[in-house]
């Protein structure tokens, strides 16, 4: 259920309406838009029920949610959420474009990733530290030691961290040096890990499922958000088909699904998308095109040398040359580059 205050409701209105429902055992999660405060319930439907809501002071009306996500949904918060990593918005309408390596493979290939992406003119730094790979004898990733080359090139450039989490385990260590939690494709259902990164408060880049609907990834997103972390982006990178050309099937229908379903960011990452490094530009312009707040773009300084997906990645001419195209389209669409 959702509580949506009058537009001149008083502070003390809302905190007696939050009164009333935690002291009837239920949890409270609280949107202040420009115009309203929106509160959402969670907990059993029977003891909503009881709640005379509509007759205390300030309150406009309530709304039941069929759905299972709440907090994600348009009705929660109507706005469209902007998430600041340290000084570094994503949403609204400045494009976020996150750029690097699919793997860290030493300091100076990540040094030199860095500068590149940097000069380029993107905002995050992307790397995996830990790498599930489909097949065991496939290089794994550096783990903490490759955490801390990250944190030395996000330092000397001044890029965020956006890097992936694995299991519950590594949340901390790898929230010690990231500025992003990114949750792969893998683990969209590993609700336990959903909920550890909820409860760490930072913020999390939600990676589609290889085979998730839509309604299943906003569910994910829900889990984190019901530990209180409202900091969520979404990150479609493609889904599993019949199509065996591309690696996934890109659905960009989803960015403007998620749009009007939900009030959280979209990333969109065409690399993991298609697989191949041709395909990544035009899709990543149609990306922007269709309305997504950001791209993941793989970018490696010898591609033909990379340790995992060097066809998908970008050479430092091509990741310039997309940047320069996303530029010419952004002003179309009303959003602007850095």
């Amino acid at each position: 259920m959702i509580i949506v205050m009058i537009p001149t409701a008083t502070q003390t209105e809302i905190e007696q309406v939050i009164s009333r429902v935690t002291g009837a055992g239920l949890k409270v999660h609280v949107s202040e838009g420009k115009l309203r405060t929106i509160i959402g319930l969670i907990g059993e439907k029977k003891l909503m029920a009881q709640l005379p809501l509509e007759a205390m002071a300030g309150v406009e009306k309530t709304i039941s949610v069929t759905a299972g996500y709440k907090l994600v949904s348009r009705e929660f918060k109507n706005e469209d959420s902007v998430i600041d990593v340290g000084g570094v918005l994503v949403g609204g309408p400045q494009l976020t474009v996150m750029a690097g390596p699919c793997a860290v493979e030493s300091r100076d290939q990540l040094l030199e990733s860095a500068g590149i992406v940097k000069a380029a003119g993107a905002q995050f730094l992307r790397g995996g530290a830990y790498k599930p790979r489909t097949s065991p004898y496939s290089f794994q990733g550096l783990e903490e030691k490759g955490l801390e080359m990250l944190a030395e090139a996000g330092a000397a450039t001044g890029l965020k961290i956006v890097t992936e989490v694995v299991d519950i385990q590594s949340v901390a260590v790898v929230g010690a040096y990231a500025d992003v939690l990114q949750i792969g494709a893998r683990n969209m259902q590993n609700f336990q890990l959903l909920k550890a990164v909820g409860k760490s408060g930072m913020p999390v880049l939600l990676k589609r499922g290889i085979a998730a609907t839509i309604n299943e990834w906003l569910h994910a997103a829900e889990y984190v958000m019901s530990e209180g972390n409202y900091n969520v982006m979404f990150c479609e990178r493609g889904i599993r088909t019949f199509e065996d050309y591309t690696r996934n099937t890109l659905d960009l229908s989803a960015v403007a699904a998620l749009k009007n379903l939900s009030h959280l960011p979209v990333i969109v990452d065409p690399s993991h998308g298609t697989g191949l490094w041709k395909l990544v530009r035009p899709m990543a312009r149609a990306a922007v095109a269709g309305g997504a707040d950001g791209l993941m773009i793989e970018v490696h300084p010898n591609p033909s040398e990379a340790l995992s997906d060097g066809s998908q990645s970008l050479t430092p001419a091509n990741f310039r040359g997309l940047m320069n195209e996303i530029r010419a389209i952004a002003p179309v669409v009303g959003r602007r580059m850095a």
